[in-house]
């Protein structure tokens, strides 16, 4: 059986909602939706591209402390509540995962779990050797 190892990141909705930033099993790493929240649990201030940078240095950090790297995200999903958002949030995807080049979707939301959020990202990588 493969044990799990979970990386966390103190947003506050792990505890509350019951899950973690991300999960790794064998050489599989999930990171789920993250959102903009800053370490004291506010909002990330700016627009999407402050925002989405956010998102993705939450990301890679869950990835590193489990033992991978950007370069490891071989998918990601972007969420977007304003279809005008989706080329700065798209650089910012290029910063951090463009080396990776992983399959990627950015679809249009509703809404995020806070009013004030533009953008919230998830990712899964896999870690070689």
């Amino acid at each position: 059986m493969s044990e799990r190892a979970r990386a966390t990141s103190g947003s506050p909705y792990e505890k509350t909602f019951g899950f973690a930033r991300a999960v790794r099993v064998d050489d599989r790493i999930i990171v789920a939706g993250t959102g903009p929240v800053e370490p004291d649990g506010s909002t990330t201030t700016g627009g999407a591209a402050e925002q989405a940078a956010r998102c993705c240095a939450i990301i890679v950090a869950a990835i590193e402390e489990l033992g991978g790297s950007a370069a490891d995200v071989v998918r990601t999903r972007m969420l977007l509540t304003d279809p005008a958002d989706q080329d700065a949030v798209g650089e910012v995807h290029a910063r951090f995962f463009g080396a990776a080049r992983p399959a990627a979707t950015m679809a249009g939301v509703a809404w995020l779990c806070r009013p004030e959020w533009r953008v919230e990202i998830e990712a899964e990588a896999v870690v070689r050797g």
